[in-house]
Formats: structure tokens, C-alpha cells, sequence
């Protein structure tokens, strides 16, 4: 099944390599002509970029049912949530890089030390030339447009790798962005592990991937082989420490875990109690059945997990640990109920695998200190959260816990907010994105000085090195 195979879930090139979609002769003259294109400057210009984005933007609200419809066929999503949580987040960074590009684009003036004066000096954000984005299958249209809004936003061409595991968006996205964006800058690439395989083959000036660590590691040896630059969004155990069992924390926390049927990479991973975790479980079990009915199974929003492997390895999770609510499952239609379970092995892959389904096991522990230890002793998470409202613990979890992102009381919020980054730190990725963030991510923020020669104010520096000549060196740096 070629280097892209992997356990983990999060990997978007998917379990299986069917056909190739794209020869390899087609993919080379496809990126000869956007390296073309991306050489001669058309992306560069600010005009273009906005025309762009707002082409974008009008793809998402002109095909919008189309994209709804794909969204449901691939992952069960309810119509409210793949609005808000795809379409809608993706508008939200376009309508954001429209509102600052002209700020982003315009040269930063710097000061300039006075043994180089009289200079100008000034940092300006160049494009890259021609980026590849790799996307997952848990998010398929958020996870590959956001970073298009990057790309289009810092002025670079860009091919889109869709994740094949979403077949019905994968095939609107190849349909529909074509008809809509510039073509001669921006295509799509569908296909599996071949296809995936011939692209990392090629040479990128940035390669821009979502997805699991093993897959990662593939991806990042095959940039070293061009020294290209990457941005790397992964995943790994999230945690949330739980100090506050008012109603509203088991709601939260539900909502978080189980949208999307726990396939989100910054999703409650397990939980470290100390109080009252029976009060807790209680307001869990009451918080799902108020969410999704006495049968979640079969209530409209709730989605399903992607595939029968992913789902046969979740239910296999379900041997680990006690099932204190939920763990019914069905696998004809790849649903699995919203499970808490406590008692858990430690040493098992419910522990120490990314779970990315609907299972939120709850670990009981002594102390606050106790389940900061315990979150320090694992890799660093892409996100790990606080539910307290004492602002001493958030000072001090805030101060202790390394992961990508913090968040007190609200889990999974920040991914929203534009103007704050988003990416892991460690085994959870590398590189920041989300507005201004995704658009240095994907720009040289290029060095410029100019000084005049009419006056060389050099002289000072200029061999032989006599007494003088120090003395004024030493006073000037």
C-alpha cells in the first residue's frame, strides 16, 4: 500500500492506493505551467489577489447545497454544521484577508542602526512561486481552502491535493474551483497514494500539509530532497482538565468532543478530573441524550466516522476502559454512538493513539499538579484546554502546559478566531496559520536596504584598522 500506509487517523491520503488519477507526465506539464504563470508575476499584483479571493468566496456561496450535499455523503454532516463549520469558516478567513491584505501587503519600514545611517531599511512579504496543499478528510473543504486563502492572499500559485477518503467533496472541489479560480495559477490534483506520491516528487517552494504524523515524516523527508519549506498541521492527544463541573462545562465539552463525531484534530482527546467525576459523567450522559436523542445513531445531526477501517479500530478502543455511557455502535451504517468511559488502561492505543472518534475517556486524578504531570509526561497536543474559573490555575496551566494552542473554558473556539495562529508545536506540527499568520507562513518576508555611495559614510570601517578606527567602531556598534 506504498510509504503513505498508516494506523493514524488523521492521514489524508487514505488506507487503500486505487488508480491513478493523474499521470505523472500530466502532473509535470501541470506544474510547468503554473511555475510558469507563478514566474511571470500574475498573482502578484494586489488587484488580482482580491479578485481571487472574492472569486472564491462567490464559489462558496453560489455552490453552496453542492457542497452541503457532498459534505453528507462523505462524513453525515447536518446541513448547520457543514455551513458553519466548513463554508462559513472559510468565508470567515476570505472576508478577513480581504479586509487586511492591502495592510499585509504594504513594506514594513525598520530602523537602521547609526553606524549604517544615513540608510532606509524595509521588510516586504514576496511570494514563494508555486505551493502544494495536502488536505485531511475529517474537514475536507475547510482544511484545503483555508490554506488556499493563504496562498491566494501572499500571492502564490497553488495546487490542491484533496483527500480521496471524501470522495464526494473531493470531486465537487476538482469540478467547481476550476470554473471559478484562475486556471492558470491554481489547480486541483485528485488521486490517491500514487498520485500523492508523484507530487512530493516534484519541487515546491512551499509544501502546506494537514494530517498525521507518520504521513508527516514522509512528506517532510520528501521536501528535504529540494530543502523545501514546510508547514506541517497534525494532531495528538488533546487534553482537557476539568477543575469546573458546573452544567455548563459537560456541555462544552460534549459539544467539542462529539462534533463531527469526534473527528477533529483539536477535539477533547480525554479528560483529567479532580472533584466530583461522577457529577460530571451524570451531566455528560444528560448533555448527549439533550444533543442528539435517546438514540444518537440515528439523530439527523450526528454524523458517521469515514471508513470501515477507522471504524473497526474504534470500537477495538472500547476493550480498553469501562463504558459508563454510550459505546453502542453499527456497522452498517458506520455509526458510533458518543461513549465516556472511565477505568482506562494507560498502556493501551486508547491511551497513547490519537482517538479521533466519538470515545472521551475521563481519567480521575488526585490534584491539579498531578494532571499537569501527567499532560507534560506525553508529546505536546495541538491544543490543551482548561475548564476553571480560577484564574491562579489558568495563569499557572497556561505557564506549564506546552501545546499549540491554550484554551480556558471554551474548547476549540480559538480555531476560530483570525487573528490568532493555528498549528502545533513538537510531535503536533510545525508553522502557524490563519490571517496574517497563514499569509507570512506562505511568504519571504524579503530584507531590503538602499544607502547612498554620493557620501561614503563607510570610511570608518574600511582596513587598515588604525587606533582611530577602533576607537570609532567601538562607540559606533
Amino acid at each position: 500500500m506504498g510509504i503513505f500506509t498508516s494506523h493514524q487517523p488523521p492521514d489524508p491520503v487514505g488506507d487503500t492506493a486505487p488508480p491513478m488519477d493523474e499521470h505523472p507526465a500530466r502532473i509535470a506539464d501541470m506544474l510547468g505551467q503554473l511555475r510558469q504563470s507563478a514566474n511571470s508575476r500574475i498573482t502578484h499584483p494586489r488587484r488580482f489577489r482580491m479578485q481571487q479571493l472574492k472569486a472564491l468566496e462567490k464559489m462558496l456561496i453560489e455552490r453552496e447545497e453542492e457542497f452541503i450535499q457532498a459534505l453528507a455523503e462523505d462524513l453525515g454532516k447536518n446541513p448547520t454544521e457543514a455551513k458553519f463549520s466548513e463554508i462559513d469558516f472559510v468565508r470567515s478567513e476570505i472576508d478577513y484577508a480581504q479586509r487586511h491584505l492591502a495592510e499585509w501587503m504594504d513594506p514594513q519600514s525598520v530602523k537602521v542602526p547609526v553606524a549604517l545611517q544615513p540608510a532606509l531599511a524595509r521588510v516586504e512579504a514576496r511570494p514563494l512561486g508555486v505551493v502544494l496543499i495536502m488536505s485531511a478528510w475529517n474537514y475536507p473543504l475547510q482544511l484545503l481552502l483555508a490554506p488556499l486563502v493563504a496562498a491566494i492572499a501572499s500571492g502564490n500559485a497553488a495546487v490542491l491535493k484533496p483527500s480521496e477518503l471524501a470522495p464526494a467533496t473531493s470531486g465537487a472541489i476538482a469540478r467547481l474551483l476550476p470554473t471559478y479560480l484562475d486556471p492558470r495559477v491554481y489547480a486541483v490534483c485528485e488521486g490517491g497514494v500514487d498520485t500523492a506520491t508523484e507530487l512530493l516528487a516534484a519541487r515546491w517552494d512551499h509544501i502546506f500539509f494537514t494530517g498525521g504524523a507518520t504521513v508527516a515524516k514522509v512528506i517532510a523527508r520528501a521536501a528535504a530532497e529540494h530543502l523545501t519549506p514546510t508547514t506541517l498541521e497534525l494532531g495528538g492527544k488533546c487534553p482537557i482538565v476539568v477543575d469546573n463541573h458546573l452544567p455548563a462545562t459537560a456541555k462544552r465539552i460534549a459539544y467539542a468532543k462529539f462534533m463531527n463525531s469526534g473527528q477533529t484534530c483539536v477535539a477533547p482527546d480525554y479528560v483529567l478530573s479532580f472533584g466530583d467525576t461522577d457529577a460530571l459523567v451524570q451531566r455528560l450522559e444528560k448533555t448527549i441524550t439533550s444533543f442528539y436523542g435517546k438514540d444518537p445513531m440515528t439523530h439527523p445531526d450526528y454524523g458517521r466516522i469515514i471508513s470501515q477501517q477507522h471504524f473497526d479500530r474504534l470500537t477495538g478502543l472500547l476493550e480498553h476502559g469501562k463504558v459508563v455511557v454510550g459505546g453502542q455502535s453499527d456497522a452498517d451504517t458506520l455509526r458510533i454512538a458518543p461513549t465516556v468511559m472511565r477505568d482506562v488502561d494507560l498502556d493501551s492505543p486508547l491511551m497513547t493513539d490519537e482517538i479521533f472518534g466519538p470515545i472521551l475517556p475521563i481519567i480521575e486524578v488526585a490534584s491539579f499538579d498531578e494532571a499537569l504531570d501527567f499532560i507534560a509526561q506525553r508529546p505536546a497536543p495541538l491544543a490543551a484546554y482548561l475548564m476553571s474559573e480560577n484564574p491562579r490555575l489558568q495563569t499557572i496551566f497556561s505557564d506549564r502546559v506546552q501545546a499549540g494552542g491554550i484554551v480556558h473554558n471554551a474548547p476549540m473556539t480559538h480555531m476560530i478566531v483570525p487573528s490568532l495562529p493555528f498549528g502545533g508545536v513538537g510531535a503536533s506540527g510545525m508553522g502557524s496559520y490563519h490571517g496574517r499568520f497563514g499569509f507570512e507562513r506562505l511568504s519571504q518576508m524579503r530584507p531590503e536596504l538602499s544607502k547612498t555611495t554620493v557620501i561614503d559614510t563607510l570610511n570608518a570601517v574600511y582596513p587598515p584598522y588604525t587606533w582611530a578606527k577602533r576607537k570609532i567602531i567601538n562607540k559606533l556598534m
